[in-house]
Protein backbone atom coordinates (compact mmCIF):
# COMPACT_ATOMS: atom_id res chain seq x y z
CA UNK A 1 0.00 0.00 0.00
CA UNK A 2 2.79 2.18 0.65
CA UNK A 3 4.63 1.10 -2.29
CA UNK A 4 1.67 1.93 -4.40
CA UNK A 5 1.13 5.19 -3.22
CA UNK A 6 4.86 6.38 -3.30
CA UNK A 7 4.72 4.78 -7.12
CA UNK A 8 1.28 6.72 -7.70
CA UNK A 9 3.39 10.17 -6.81
CA UNK A 10 6.19 9.38 -9.00
CA UNK A 11 3.66 8.83 -11.64
CA UNK A 12 2.13 12.10 -10.96
CA UNK A 13 -1.48 10.56 -10.77
CA UNK A 14 -2.62 12.97 -8.07
CA UNK A 15 -2.30 15.94 -10.86
CA UNK A 16 -4.99 13.74 -13.24
CA UNK A 17 -7.38 12.11 -10.81
CA UNK A 18 -10.61 13.31 -9.96
CA UNK A 19 -9.61 16.14 -7.08
CA UNK A 20 -6.36 17.06 -9.43
CA UNK A 21 -7.82 21.14 -9.22
CA UNK A 22 -7.18 20.69 -5.85
CA UNK A 23 -4.14 19.64 -6.08
CA UNK A 24 -3.07 22.18 -8.95
CA UNK A 25 -4.06 25.18 -6.88
CA UNK A 26 -2.26 23.88 -3.82
CA UNK A 27 0.64 23.49 -6.12
CA UNK A 28 0.68 26.63 -7.74
CA UNK A 29 0.51 27.74 -4.31
CA UNK A 30 3.13 26.54 -3.03
CA UNK A 31 5.12 27.50 -5.97
CA UNK A 32 4.23 31.07 -5.27
CA UNK A 33 5.35 30.97 -1.85
CA UNK A 34 8.97 29.90 -3.01
CA UNK A 35 8.91 32.28 -5.40
CA UNK A 36 8.37 34.92 -2.47
CA UNK A 37 10.67 33.44 -0.80
CA UNK A 38 13.80 33.30 -2.90
CA UNK A 39 13.13 36.68 -3.90
CA UNK A 40 13.19 38.10 -0.10
CA UNK A 41 16.14 35.79 0.20
CA UNK A 42 18.04 37.55 -2.75
CA UNK A 43 16.97 40.80 -1.32
CA UNK A 44 17.99 40.54 1.87
CA UNK A 45 21.81 39.18 0.56
CA UNK A 46 21.61 41.97 -1.59
CA UNK A 47 21.05 44.32 1.26
CA UNK A 48 23.50 42.42 3.63
CA UNK A 49 26.47 43.00 1.09
CA UNK A 50 25.52 47.14 0.64
CA UNK A 51 25.52 47.75 4.31
CA UNK A 52 29.44 45.25 4.11
CA UNK A 53 30.35 47.72 1.41
CA UNK A 54 29.00 51.19 3.40
CA UNK A 55 30.76 50.23 6.33
CA UNK A 56 34.25 49.40 4.75
CA UNK A 57 32.94 53.23 2.91
CA UNK A 58 32.83 54.33 6.53
CA UNK A 59 36.32 52.85 8.13
CA UNK A 60 38.02 54.54 5.28
CA UNK A 61 36.20 58.44 5.28
CA UNK A 62 37.19 57.90 9.17
CA UNK A 63 41.20 57.26 8.41
CA UNK A 64 40.56 60.22 5.65
CA UNK A 65 38.91 62.13 8.64
CA UNK A 66 42.04 61.79 11.14
CA UNK A 67 44.73 61.96 8.40
CA UNK A 68 43.44 65.18 7.31
CA UNK A 69 42.86 66.30 11.11
CA UNK A 70 46.60 65.92 11.80
CA UNK A 71 47.34 67.48 8.66
CA UNK A 72 45.33 70.75 9.63
CA UNK A 73 46.87 70.65 13.28
CA UNK A 74 50.44 70.57 12.03
CA UNK A 75 49.97 73.33 9.79
CA UNK A 76 48.29 75.72 12.42
CA UNK A 77 51.61 75.11 14.54
CA UNK A 78 53.02 78.28 15.28
CA UNK A 79 56.41 77.35 13.68
CA UNK A 80 54.77 75.90 10.54
CA UNK A 81 53.52 79.38 10.34
CA UNK A 82 56.38 81.62 10.93
CA UNK A 83 58.20 79.40 8.26
CA UNK A 84 55.74 79.89 5.60
CA UNK A 85 55.33 83.46 6.50
CA UNK A 86 59.16 84.00 6.72
CA UNK A 87 58.84 82.57 2.65
CA UNK A 88 57.09 85.68 2.03
CA UNK A 89 59.70 87.87 3.82
CA UNK A 90 56.80 88.48 6.87
CA UNK A 91 58.64 87.76 10.39
CA UNK A 92 57.13 88.17 13.93
CA UNK A 93 57.62 91.22 15.95
CA UNK A 94 60.67 91.71 17.95
CA UNK A 95 58.60 93.60 20.78
CA UNK A 96 55.57 92.92 22.62
CA UNK A 97 52.52 93.90 21.81
CA UNK A 98 51.20 97.23 24.33
CA UNK A 99 48.06 97.16 25.84
CA UNK A 100 46.18 100.77 25.14
CA UNK A 101 43.91 101.97 28.07
CA UNK A 102 41.06 104.10 27.28
CA UNK A 103 39.49 106.02 29.88
CA UNK A 104 35.97 106.28 30.40
CA UNK A 105 34.25 109.94 29.55
CA UNK A 106 31.97 110.73 32.80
Amino acid sequence: MIKKGILDILKGKFLVSGDAPKNWLFIIFVSFLATVMIGSSHSADKKVHQIAALNEEVQELRSEFVDVRSDVQRLKLESKITQVLAAKDLYPSEEPPKKIKVKARR
